[in-house]
């Protein structure tokens, strides 16, 4: 009795030990494709977006994004849309926008009153991926620049940046030094290039593959516009500021 009981411990034990076996090795095949995506790199799910059939909800050729019929390159994703998840207005860092103007002389008595000129430039945003900045194809930055003008006071992304400037008179204190600074007001649009790879069902061929989908980060900044006089250009908005030192 004892030898029998000793058998049935072991076929039980070689029981739960293949099907450990066994589970791990569906861990082993299901991995690989559930890993697949963490793989991708933001430039590659960009890639991929690029590439899409549907863009921002605009149907795609493939020779949007240079594509051919036989050398390629063809359709990567399904669809690629930019979604914005935040929009924010902050003040930029402040810069000196003017010479010094000093009132330093030994024999300085009063106030001198100077005319001061001041100039400052704000540069204007484009997306984080060479796809999505000035010069990148495909659309991504079309459809990127549509979304930041969706902002009022926005300026288009195809401009490279925007000035501030004034002819203003000032009184500069006996033993100071005057100059001006500039604090642009700039905004900032956070979102993301969701792309999406539709389910495809078993063929004779392939095994069905799920749906997947991937995300890619993206922001822009820029400056805050004021619309220009009579048809001018706009200019950036912000503060400026007389700042007295010492001689």
């Amino acid at each position: 009795m004892s030898k029998r009981r000793l058998k049935n411990r072991k076929i039980r034990i070689v029981a739960v030990g293949s099907a450990v076996v066994t589970g791990g090795a569906l861990a082993a095949v299901l991995l690989p494709s559930a890993n697949a995506a963490d793989e991708k790199t933001p430039e590659q799910i960009m890639t991929m977006c690029q590439r899409a059939k549907v863009l921002n909800g605009k149907q795609q050729s493939i020779s949007d994004f240079g594509g051919h019929p036989i050398a390629g390159p063809s359709f990567a994703s399904d669809n690629c849309d930019f979604v914005e998840t935040k929009f924010e207005t902050f003040d930029g860092p402040t810069e000196k926008a003017s010479i010094d103007f000093p009132n330093c002389e030994p024999n300085a008595t009063e106030a001198a009153k100077v005319s001061i000129t001041w100039s400052a430039t704000a540069a204007q945003g484009q997306g984080k991926y060479t796809v999505t900045q000035q010069g990148g194809g495909g659309g991504l930055f079309g459809a990127l620049t549509g979304s930041w003008l969706k902002h009022k006071g926005t300026l288009d992304m195809t401009v490279k940046s925007a000035t501030a400037g004034d002819t203003e008179q000032r009184e500069v204190p006996v033993g100071k030094v005057l100059h001006m600074e500039f604090t642009p007001k700039l905004q900032r649009m956070t979102g993301e290039w969701r792309v999406r790879i539709d389910a495809r069902e078993a063929t004779t061929v392939t095994n069905p593959t799920p749906e997947q989908n991937f995300v890619a980060p993206d922001v822009v900044e820029g400056p805050v516009i004021l619309p220009g006089a009579a048809g001018a250009p706009g200019v950036v908005d912000g503060t400026s500021k007389a700042v007295l030192t010492d001689c």
